[in-house]
């Protein structure tokens, strides 16, 4: 038996999934989204490890709700943050498109990442080791890890329990749904016990998840315009957690801001973008993502709202 544990911690929006691998040389993968920070510290501390004691943070993708502990952990602790090599670029050049952070009008907090990652790197723990693996399709630089000791595997948001990753065909390129069914067909070759996703629930029959992520990625090969509205409402959900709503009268005006907004509504759909708002608005209430409160937009999924202090300084690349 090993001496280490592989910790899942299961977050509610706007947060990702983190695993905590504790051993020897502590590693968190992925650090939640950059509001939860002071409560992601005090989940390592309820597990016996401090802060100063991680050895790594890990991400498998740069989305800012896997990505947004890492400010705090590199500044405040003196973390080293690692990644793969093409998320790297872009982050430490400070690339305006880094993390897409300013297309989708999500907030990240400057970060610089001290270890590249290439596919089939190892990472070690003390009594672990994590095989990397890079799994593009969600993002470019997106990895999974995998322990063949313990046929477990660390799957980002290549797949969930019953859901796919949403696809950003305009930043990641249209061919995401090849890649991702490319990543997943090397990730079933696995002996995989199992997974853990950067959203819901563990996944306690892999294979089955796969399968199903499988078949739903297949079926938008057949009809593309299901990857664009499943982001779409992706997207726009995200929106309405970290902003805990938006008001009717805002809706136009803000939606129209978006660089998302103007190139799904544009180039997917082929709609003008002040048409596709009420469009948008409509297929959120009919799919159940949103209802409306005191004519306030609100997401559905279950969410811990930001405090307003945090998300009002807006930071992007731009900034950084």
């Amino acid at each position: 038996m090993k001496s280490s544990q592989v910790i899942f911690i299961e977050s509610k929006f706007p947060s990702a999934n983190m695993i905590l691998i504790k051993d020897q040389l502590p590693v968190l993968i992925d650090s939640g989204f950059g509001s939860d920070v002071k409560e992601t510290k005090q989940i390592l501390k309820k597990y016996n490890v401090s802060p100063e004691e991680l050895h790594l943070v890990v991400n498998t993708h740069y989305h800012s709700d896997h990505v947004g502990g890492n400010y705090y952990f590199q500044n405040h602790y003196g973390v080293k943050i690692a990644a793969h090599k093409w998320d790297a670029n872009l982050i430490n050049v400070r690339d305006l498109e880094a993390c897409s952070a300013e297309w989708l009008d999500q907030p990240v907090e400057p970060y610089k990442i001290d270890l590249n990652l290439s596919d089939n790197d190892e990472i070690h723990t003390g009594s672990r080791t994590l095989q990397v693996l890079h799994t593009p399709g969600h993002t470019l630089g997106h990895i999974s890890l995998y322990d063949p000791d313990e046929e477990i595997l660390i799957c980002g948001d290549l797949f969930h329990r019953d859901d796919v990753g949403w696809l950003n065909i305009f930043r990641e390129g249209v061919s995401s749904i090849q890649r991702s069914l490319e990543s997943l067909d090397r990730v079933s070759k696995l002996r995989i016990r199992q997974a853990y996703s950067g959203h819901g629930p563990k996944i306690d029959n892999p294979l089955s998840s796969i399968d199903t992520a499988r078949k739903r990625l297949e079926k938008w090969l057949r009809q593309p315009d299901k990857v664009s509205w499943h982001a779409c409402k992706r997207i726009f959900s995200f929106t309405l957690i970290i902003k805990n709503g938006l008001p009717k009268d805002e809706m136009d005006y803000y939606l129209l801001n978006c660089g998302w907004f103007q190139d799904f509504s544009r180039y997917a759909f082929q709609i003008q973008p002040e048409e596709f708002v009420h469009i948008l608005l409509d297929e959120m209430i009919r799919s159940g993502a949103a209802n409306w409160h005191n004519n306030y937009l609100i997401a559905t999924a279950p969410y811990s709202a930001p405090q307003k202090e945090w998300m009002d300084r807006n930071i992007k690349p731009k900034d950084w």
